[in-house]
């Protein structure tokens, strides 16, 4: 759980794993399966910065060879043509590589998905004919008789295990330090819905940003290192495909998004395709190929999310904390003990200003010529039916679609044109139409990520999300998974993760859809108890007997466009609004 672990308690484990590591290679005296040893150890490290980026960000990267080959070619150059050490020329190449994450990051994150993939596959194939163009097609690292141990050339092959086992320690410690902290949760919740991340107040271009250059760092000095083990580098050996085939695989195959994913990968395929290919290498060419594409079909049929986490969720079956639905209002303080919510008066200052927004996508108009304004302290519904631009209309206010024309205000300033999570940052919570849990994360870790926003530690983080999963009545939940909450329970997560960032306005988004009469309820109980403190509520909703009781104001839309604004009673004797939205059953109560 966030917030309540320390990273030397954490690093202990990984320590012993690596002192016991390295007692077994001591035992050992053949100088090949010394080879295997370190080999093991540099492919887990390189699949541990593959997993800094991809594993816990979500983006997959066909392109760190990129990363490792310009840290071989800076150490091999670096002794060859300038007689610098590899202990400083190994430091070099990971400059190089946290440089080279930074300068292929900007251009490449602004691609999604697929195309993400293949533009990071383009640039270790350029990398490639670029070294061949410069005339390094093979660097061979001269042998130095005097001083070897300088330049980091030894006789007892045991001395480059013990290095790339540090290294691979210092790796594994590196990725648990991401797992436990604000930043390795931010990329999780990246990971497993980007739109709520940046909602929640998570810059996402910075935090990639930061994880491609740690993720470019660690390849860079792995593959500073493989070049001393190897001796000659060549275009193909550093940045061919099978390199950053070998990176992804590693991690897929033992766990994506876990320190120990690349660990278990690298120790089960790196021993297995070296024997084989000692053994078959001259029968069956690039027999390495074939062990790591079979190990790909396997995982994708047996374990899709890689062998740690098949193990982990088996072991943790039946174990599961209580899953029967929580009761939200008998968890929630009781409703009467709430001081009662002062509606706001005809002076009350102005939270949100909207002037004359419009959005066109191409010749549909969207949201057209829409103004109103939100008192503080008011709840404010927005009514309308399917298709009427409710949603696109809290897209405008809160910056996932930019404006075609007009403006928004928040508490005087002008938001318009603003990312999400900048709106989010200066005050502004957001729920959507569509529920967007962080399905493995827990409840109070899904909360956390949106209570960083305004919480200068982790443990004011976490002590904001206790008290907004209090508040909405999810008190009994907070360990569970987001996964195995019913529909209820997600919204009422997803509204206690708005909350946790402590906004000045809620924006609601359908909050009561799919629930039945009770959880409606519970909802609305949850929606007052939050505007009783004083936090203003744009709401949209279909469901009118709920809303009717709930808002000060109805803001109606019909095809982007105002036909209705001002007190519940009047509006749904609006015979316009009538006709619009509400039916005849309004109409004849009227």
């Amino acid at each position: 759980m966030f917030g309540r672990r320390s990273l030397l308690r954490e690093s202990l484990p990984i320590v012993g794993f690596a002192a016991v590591y390295m007692a077994v290679a001591s035992m050992v005296e053949s100088e090949y399966h010394l080879l295997t040893f370190t080999l093991v150890a540099v492919w887990a490290t390189m699949g541990l910065a593959w997993n800094i980026l991809s594993g816990y960000s979500g983006l997959v990267s066909f392109g760190h060879a990129s990363f490792f080959g310009l840290g071989a070619y800076t150490s091999a150059l670096a002794l060859k043509l300038f007689g610098i050490t590899p202990w400083i020329g190994i430091p070099m190449g990971t400059v190089v590589g946290a440089v080279a994450g930074l300068m292929i990051g900007v251009p490449t994150f602004r691609l999604r998905g697929h195309y993400f993939a293949l533009a990071m596959l383009a640039y270790p194939l350029a990398l490639l004919y670029v070294f061949e163009w410069l005339g390094y097609q093979e660097v061979a690292v001269p042998l130095m008789r005097e001083n070897a141990a300088y330049y980091m050339q030894f006789t007892d092959h045991r001395i480059y295990v013990g290095i790339a086992v540090a290294l691979m320690t210092a790796a594994m410690i590196l990725s648990r330090k991401i797992e436990i902290s604000r930043f390795g949760l931010s990329l999780l919740a990246i990971k497993q819905n980007e739109a709520a991340a940046d909602a929640a107040g998570i810059d996402i271009m910075r935090n990639k940003l930061i994880a491609i250059v740690l993720s470019g760092a660690v390849a860079g000095t792995i593959g500073g290192f493989y070049s001393m083990v190897l001796l000659v580098v060549t275009p193909p050996s550093v940045f061919g495909m099978l390199t950053s085939a070998q990176a992804l695989i590693m991690a897929l195959f033992g766990g994506v998004g876990t320190m120990w994913g690349p660990v278990i990968g690298a120790m089960v395929l790196i021993p297995l395709s070296e024997t084989l290919h000692a053994e078959l290498g001259n029968v069956i060419p690039g027999i390495q190929g074939v062990v790591f594409g079979l190990a790909i079909i396997l995982v994708i049929i047996l374990a899709p999310e890689g062998i740690y986490w098949k193990i982990r969720d088996k072991l943790r079956a039946g174990r599961d904390d209580d899953r029967r639905p929580v009761d939200a209002s008998s968890a929630a303080p009781a409703e009467p003990s709430e001081p009662a919510r002062i509606k706001p008066g005809p002076d009350a200052p102005i939270v949100l200003s909207v002037r004359n927004l419009s959005k066109n996508f191409g010749g549909l108009k969207a949201v057209q010529d829409v103004s109103f304004d939100v008192p503080e302290g008011a709840i404010f519904g927005i009514i309308g039916p399917n298709g009427a631009g409710k949603t696109t209309l809290f897209n405008l206010l809160n910056g996932f679609v930019t404006t075609s024309s007009g403006s928004v205000s928040y508490k005087g300033g002008d938001i318009t044109g603003l990312k999400p999570n900048a709106v989010c940052r200066l005050g502004v919570g957001r729920t959507f139409q569509v529920v967007r849990p962080f399905l493995r994360m827990s409840v109070l870790d899904n909360v956390i990520v949106g209570a960083f926003v305004s919480a200068a530690t982790d443990d004011q983080a976490r002590e904001n999300a206790l008290a907004a999963i209090e508040l909405v009545g999810l008190g009994g939940a907070a360990e569970r998974i987001a996964g195995s909450l019913t529909n209820k329970e997600l919204r009422l997560m997803e509204l206690a993760r708005a909350l946790a960032g402590q906004p000045k306005l809620l924006l609601l988004d359908e909050t009561l859809a799919g629930l039945g009469s009770s959880e409606v309820e519970d909802l609305l109980a949850a929606i007052r108890r939050i505007a009783s403190r004083g936090v203003t509520i744009v709401i949209i909703e279909h469901t009118m007997q709920a809303m009717v009781r709930l808002a000060d104001t109805f803001l109606v839309l019909d095809h982007g466009q105002v036909i209705g604004l001002g007190d519940p009673k009047t509006i749904t004797r609006e015979p316009r609004v009538i006709e619009a939205y509400l039916g005849k059953k309004w109409a004849n109560r009227a």
